[in-house]
């Protein structure tokens, strides 16, 4: 699921296509910053289509056997064991996976040799060929197999990784949030009995989407005042030279510092230093606080900064 550090990466990317754009529609921007979180769980819910895809891929691969000019006894009589896994028939009987496939018309047939390559790959695996000798299976052994189609042959696949990246163009930001959810899913088809979770896009949505907003929201409504703070820290800098998602890490910074009175200032400062050294440059980090640092006194002494409940000033 998205953290807030993943929720903070969201609004930082909006803001700065924000920046960038001809016309400032903050409207327009904020529809995008929450469809940018829904994409997410469509990812995820395509992902868990072509695990789907690539078991069921067995009964097609069976079906080109059999039909060879001339087929081997095993050609005639291939092994579809996986086409009753447990946990792949728990997941098309969910009634919340089947809603989110029809709503967001998830279908990987744009690209129809991504699961025969899968399932290919998945064939020759040693895994798989066990896993098909395998007579007592169980809820939890039929999992060991679909974990083992996620990590070991999509993730693997050079193919997967393109067809992955132009069905969403933050898979190598959003790759670890997806592979936990994933592995959540697993975790939560625990029974046979009963109707199982799917993975939840962030903790409490109904907090964090009013996190995301109002963070997006007021870092703009305040940008001028933000500006003329980092400024007077930054005068030995060449203002040119200074990175435009550093100035927007600093103003999202300042925002939680001032508005946001129940988000510790270290956990603020740390959060974003981390974003900078993942999405700027090498000497970012270093850059933003030192300069956080110094507005931060600023705004203490002029009695800006006031937290309250567990957080903490200092």
């Amino acid at each position: 699921m998205l953290n807030r550090r993943h929720l903070r990466v969201k609004v930082m990317q909006m803001l700065y296509a924000f920046e960038q754009s001809d016309v400032k529609d903050i409207r327009k921007q904020e529809k995008n910053l929450l469809a940018s979180v829904d994409k997410v769980f469509e990812m995820y819910i395509s992902l868990l289509t072509l695990i789907v895809d690539v078991a069921q891929y067995a009964e097609t691969d069976a079906t080109d056997r059999a039909n060879k000019h001339l087929p081997s006894e095993e050609d005639l009589n291939a092994n579809l064991k996986i086409l009753d896994n447990r946990f792949i028939q728990l997941l098309l009987k969910n009634t919340e996976y089947v809603d989110a496939v029809k709503k967001y018309k998830v279908s990987w047939n744009f690209d129809p040799e991504l699961a025969k390559s899968l399932f290919n790959t998945l064939k020759n695996s040693e895994e798989y060929k066990q896993y098909l000798l395998k007579t007592d299976d169980d809820l939890s052994s039929d999992k060991d197999i679909i974990k083992f189609i996620f990590k070991k042959v999509i993730l693997k696949s050079t193919l997967a990784q393109q067809a992955l990246e132009e069905a969403h163009l933050n898979w190598q930001v959003d790759q670890d949030v997806l592979q936990a959810m994933i592995a959540k899913t697993l975790k939560n088809f625990s029974s046979e009995v009963g109707e199982q979770k799917l993975a939840q896009i962030s903790a409490s949505w109904i907090e964090d989407r009013e996190f995301i907003v109002d963070l997006f929201q007021k870092t703009i409504a305040h940008d001028d005042a933000f500006q003329k703070l980092i400024s007077g820290k930054t005068k030995n800098w060449d203002a040119e030279r200074i990175a435009l998602l550093d100035v927007i890490l600093m103003k999202m910074a300042l925002a939680e510092l001032i508005y946001f009175t129940n988000i510790p200032v270290k956990v603020t400062i740390n959060e974003y230093l981390e974003i900078a050294k993942e999405f700027s440059t090498p000497k970012s980090n270093v850059f933003i606080n030192g300069i956080l640092d110094k507005v931060l006194a600023e705004l203490k002494e002029q009695g800006k900064i006031k937290k309250y409940g567990r957080g903490l000033v200092d």
